[in-house]
């Protein structure tokens, strides 16, 4: 009868060490994916603004002549 409890409990634990698992790589496969969103906004940002001040630059060229 104990080594059917011990069985069980075994069984048990590591049943839920496998879901701790899971869980923590969905936590770090979520922060990765946050952090190359973020990364991903200021590439974007960045490019708008060289665009604008390109823009800019090009622009007042072209009304001095």
């Amino acid at each position: 009868m104990r080594l059917r409890v011990y069985a069980i409990l075994i069984l048990t634990l590591t049943g839920l060490s496998g879901c701790a698992v899971v869980a923590v790589a969905d936590a770090a496969v979520t922060v990765g994916a946050t952090a190359v969103k973020a990364g991903a906004a200021v590439v974007g940002t960045t490019v708008d603004v060289t665009a604008a001040v390109v823009k800019t630059a090009v622009g007042s060229n072209s009304e001095k002549k």
